[in-house]
């Protein structure tokens, strides 16, 4: 009996013999099961990452629903208009034939815009024109959280149905960064529900710091709401400019229509602009320093496309000059609350704007300074 461990040179010892097997057979399952191993090991991770979607997706919609309950005041449930609300979808036009397609944007975007203001007003009757505006950024932050984790789901089951290893591997691949979205957009509903600002709400905040120092000198605004849909125009002087500040009205949460108000006011001078300076959020590359400011040219904007083509239109026709101050953000940043080194930044942009207009403008000429971005808790 002693003769087979022997001659694999173990001796007579057992202990050795059980060893070798099982070291053997561990080396031959890997061999042959490597790829059912690893597929194992991916599938579990992908389900653990389900499992927490599947909660945030959960916990946003019972967030949401209080926050209708709470604001709204509604005389029904409103569970179900939430829930529905959640599965909204918005179908982008064809775009084979390009002439007119931006016509087309803008036109299926404003009517995206009044289908969430009707059902808003429908379940939540009692809530101001501010809450009823943080609402609806709280429904569309429920509904991304919600999305990824319908897609996710989605390919999940897919690779179990087709055992497709490499449904699985892409999934698995990127899910750190899709979580990584997820829970911003998570953190994104909860500022909404609160009013809190968020990063994309830096011009916006730069724009009211303007007008803070301009009332330091016991000055008024000129303030004008009705230039575009939920955009405000702030008239003030700055080092012997008329500067008109372009923002959506807050302290609600609203983007406006900032290209459609450019537009008209570069009409209503009849192109006497001498300047249209920009100041959005930009994602930043890994490596880079969230609150840092660059600068460049052209409309700063991150739309669709509508916005930012009136816009170019409007300072091509005229010849203006467009410039373009960012602050650099993780894309999970622009959407979460608002950073201290965003704020910050919101002081530095405003030394630098004032320096544009000095150097780059003649006293008397007349200067458009957007803050472009979401004014929740931007008063």
């Amino acid at each position: 009996m002693s003769a087979l461990p022997l001659q694999f040179g173990l001796g007579s010892d057992p202990l050795s013999f059980i060893l070798m097997l099982l070291f053997y057979g561990a080396f031959f399952i890997f061999a042959f099961y490597q790829q059912a191993i690893m597929v194992w090991r991916m599938t579990k991770q992908i389900e653990a990452a389900l499992f927490k979607l599947n909660r945030m997706s959960e916990e946003s919609k019972e967030i949401t629903i209080k926050t209708v309950k709470d604001l709204g005041k509604p005389t029904e449930d409103p569970s179900k208009a939430v829930a529905s609300m959640m599965e909204f979808v918005t179908i982008e036009p064809v775009s084979l034939d390009p002439a007119g397609v931006i016509q087309r944007l803008d036109h299926i975007l404003d009517v995206r815009k009044l289908g969430y203001e009707d059902a808003v007003a429908r379940m939540a009757p009692g809530a101001s024109k501010d809450d009823a505006s943080n609402l609806e950024g709280t429904i569309e932050a429920a509904s991304a959280v919600y999305f990824v984790f319908k897609v996710i789901r989605h390919y999940y089951l897919l690779a179990k149905k087709e055992k497709n290893m490499y449904i699985t591997l892409q999934v698995q691949m990127q899910l750190h960064q899709i979580m990584r979205i997820a829970k911003a957009y998570f953190e994104a509903l909860k500022a909404f529900s609160l009013g809190k600002p968020i990063g994309d709400g830096l011009g916006p905040l730069v724009t009211a710091r303007l007008v803070d120092e301009f009332k330091k000198n016991g000055d008024k605004p000129i303030i004008t709401d009705d230039v575009a849909k939920e955009v405000a125009v702030a008239e003030i002087e700055l080092d012997k400019r008329k500067v008109l500040l372009v923002r959506a009205k807050g302290p609600g949460s609203r983007v406006g229509k900032p290209g459609e108000a450019i537009e008209r006011l570069v009409e209503e001078y009849k192109g006497q602009i001498s300047r249209i300076i920009m100041i959005d959020a930009a994602g930043k590359l890994e490596g880079e320093t969230t609150g840092d400011v660059v600068e460049g040219v052209g409309a700063a904007i991150g739309d669709p496309g509508p916005e930012k083509y009136k816009i170019e239109q409007a300072a091509v026709k005229y010849k203006i000059p467009l410039d373009a101050i960012l602050v650099k953000e993780a894309i999970e940043e622009a959407v979460m609350p608002m950073k201290k080194e965003i704020t910050d930044a919101a002081d530095k942009v405003s030394e630098r704007v004032r320096e544009i207009v000095r150097e780059r403008t003649e006293p008397g000429s007349t200067v458009i300074i957007a803050g472009i971005g979401n004014t929740v808790g931007v008063g």
